[in-house]
């Protein structure tokens, strides 16, 4: 099965269900927590063949993802999918173990589920921030973005994972370069005095 689907960057998840609403779109799911987890085996080559197993997890249920690699498309995310309800989650983890295949990525929504015709509608809130995405038929996805204010340009192709990846790596690196601030040098200061002073103490100790 081929995926097309869009993402867009909302401010407001309340202002943009309404909108929705408004538009005659139906509720399928209200808001409901997942759990997702990427595989791959040791030498990474799913990555590498930009491929995708996700491990999902919605309160009971669970089902595992195939994602394909990218087709090429100016405007929408397009790739083959397949996807399957897991009966046992416990025991299917243990055969992705044997299998060879380990957890690489994770990460965590919150989404609502809806629907206008043919076109799927998440309304997500993530780590990176609150996204609507829209997947269907091009046109369909065209027709109810400018229905919502949305152009084309406004268009994200890019994945939850590639965005939640690059804002992880950001703030390890924008942690790691602050400075230490200036408690912790007075702390530091504080402390290499009394063990300055501990140290003399104790070599004229020593010497008596």
């Amino acid at each position: 099965m081929i995926e097309t689907e869009v993402k867009l960057r909302i401010s407001n998840l309340k202002e943009m269900r309404q909108k929705l609403l408004e538009a005659g779109c139906r509720i399928d799911r209200d808001w409901y927590r997942e759990w997702n987890a990427l595989y791959d085996f040791p030498d990474g080559r799913l990555e590498k063949e930009r491929q995708a197993l996700r491990l999902r997890r919605i309160g009971r249920k669970a089902f595992l993802t195939f994602k394909g690699r990218p087709l090429e498309s100016r405007s929408f995310k397009v790739r083959e999918e397949f996807e399957s309800e897991i009966k046992n989650f416990r025991h299917f983890r243990k055969i992705l173990q044997k299998l060879g295949l380990k957890p690489v990525f994770e990460y965590r929504k919150k989404r609502m589920l809806l629907r206008k015709d043919r076109v799927k509608i998440c309304l997500d809130e993530t780590e990176v921030g609150n996204f609507i995405e829209l997947e269907g038929k091009r046109s369909d996805i065209v027709r109810l973005a400018a229905r919502l204010g949305f152009s084309r340009r406004d268009f994200i192709k890019l994945d939850y994972v590639q965005m939640i990846k690059e804002k992880r790596q950001q703030d390890y690196l924008s942690s790691s370069s602050k400075p230490p601030s200036s408690s912790s040098s007075n702390s530091s200061s504080s402390s290499s005095s009394s063990s300055s002073s501990s140290s003399s103490s104790s070599s004229i100790s020593s010497g008596s």
